[in-house]
């Protein structure tokens, strides 16, 4: 894939105007005051079918599963490849949010991609129907809890999040988590615990992961904690005390499929979703530089005739173009069932987050005094880029998992 198609544009261009109509005029009461963005997010799939989309291809997966599971039918993800067109339709509506408001994508990404695809990946038949399709819709939102006060990077080393078996055959967990994206709010939560079963050192432990409730006793969300960026994002903590979950609020329910088994998976379907998000910060920046290049007048002439003000527009072209290369290439690799290997995805979160980083910098830098103001967005836009180097793996990890894929061929 090289450009876009006809029919990719007027998708962009509806998205673009919903956002226009909707979010643009909306973002101060979205970024700073207390307006959560689910209700604009659930509008919006409303108004393009999307909740339709995603639970029709519910229905399709849970059916083929049935199928398998009686012997009867190809087994679950045997049909791969012809995905480009929904890719693509996603990775449009990502960008195109992310040119104005990159927060609610966060939001959205974690409740839906990341809380629901937990689900959908790890849990039972019977947990998909349970508690899927309402994340899958934004019915409910969804928060997946795995970062620590203790860790970070090292999240599962550093885990110290408990959950033991209970007399009535359930379990009881204990732990604090925070940096949860969605935690103030979430009506589901996917906690991430070490299994404790009196005998396994800490550091050998299964790690198991659980489905919870709002308002079920011994748990506590904070408020939403005040941060750098991304305020569109409720972001907060997490603290359980003896919460007691019967045995089938364990996803999988079975204490032997521990979740760092399948981590990575999980880990690099969260980065390459980093492009798309990466591009609409670069377009944004780029659209508002050359026209402040235009307008702005100094020494007697638009900024945008001296060299370096050039050399600035260039390099974020040059930036905007390898980024959305990178997308075309998940768009590609979705139509032909080839997604990114772990490597790869870490290569273009890595690649992506950066120049992200690079150009709303430069971009604060070329509207000079006035692009420290809130009034002029490249201030938000600023803001909002530096998480991509954090979430989802630091740039420091991206970097060290991609040279031990190299030393390992």
């Amino acid at each position: 894939m090289i450009e876009w198609s006809e029919e990719h544009l007027a998708i962009r261009d509806a998205f673009r105007k919903f956002i226009d109509a909707e979010i643009r005029p909306n973002i101060e009461e979205l970024e700073h005051g207390d307006t959560p963005p689910y209700e604009v997010l659930r509008k919006l799939y409303k108004t393009f079918g999307i909740a339709e989309m995603q639970l029709a291809g519910f229905k399709a997966q849970i059916e083929r599963e049935k199928k398998a599971a009686a012997g009867d039918g190809e087994p679950k993800k045997a049909k791969r490849g012809g995905g480009g067109d929904s890719t693509a339709a996603q990775m449009l509506l990502l960008t195109e949010l992310c040119r104005v408001c990159p927060g609610m994508v966060t939001a959205m990404g974690v409740s839906v991609s990341l809380t629901a695809g937990t689900i959908m990946s790890k849990g039972t038949i019977a947990q998909k129907e349970r508690f899927a399709p309402a994340l899958l819709t934004m019915e409910k939102i969804g928060a997946w809890a795995i970062t620590e006060p203790g860790s970070g990077s090292d999240a599962f080393g550093s885990m110290v999040s408990s959950c033991k078996r209970a007399d009535d055959g359930g379990y009881i967990l204990n732990g604090s988590k925070t940096f949860i994206t969605n935690g103030p709010y979430a009506d589901t939560i996917i906690f991430i615990a070490k299994f404790d079963d009196g005998e396994t050192p800490a550091d050998k432990r299964q790690v198991l992961s659980f489905v919870l409730d709002r308002g079920t006793k011994g748990l506590t969300q904070s408020k939403p904690l005040r941060k750098m960026g991304q305020h569109s994002s409720p972001t907060g903590e997490l603290f359980l005390e003896d919460v007691h979950v019967p045995a089938d609020r364990l996803l999988g329910e079975s204490e032997t499929r521990s979740y760092r088994t399948g981590a990575k998976d999980t880990f690099g379907s969260e980065r390459s979703g980093t492009p798309p998000m990466a591009l609409g910060i670069v377009e944004e920046c780029l659209s508002l530089c050359v026209e402040y290049a235009k307008t702005r007048v100094q020494f007697g002439q638009p900024i945008g005739q001296f060299q370096l003000i050039q050399q600035k527009l260039a390099k974020m072209e040059v930036a905007r173009m390898n980024i959305q290369n990178l997308v075309f290439r998940i768009i590609e690799g979705a139509e032909l069932g080839k997604g990114m290997s772990f490597a790869e995805a870490s290569a273009a979160k890595l690649y992506s987050a950066q120049a992200a980083m690079e150009v709303a910098l430069e971009a604060v830098q070329l509207h000079g005094g006035n692009g420290y103001m809130a009034e002029y967005r490249v201030e938000q836009l600023c803001r909002d880029a530096k998480v991509l180097q954090i979430y989802a793996g630091t740039d420091e990890i991206q970097t060290s998992q991609i040279a031990r894929s190299l030393m390992a061929d």
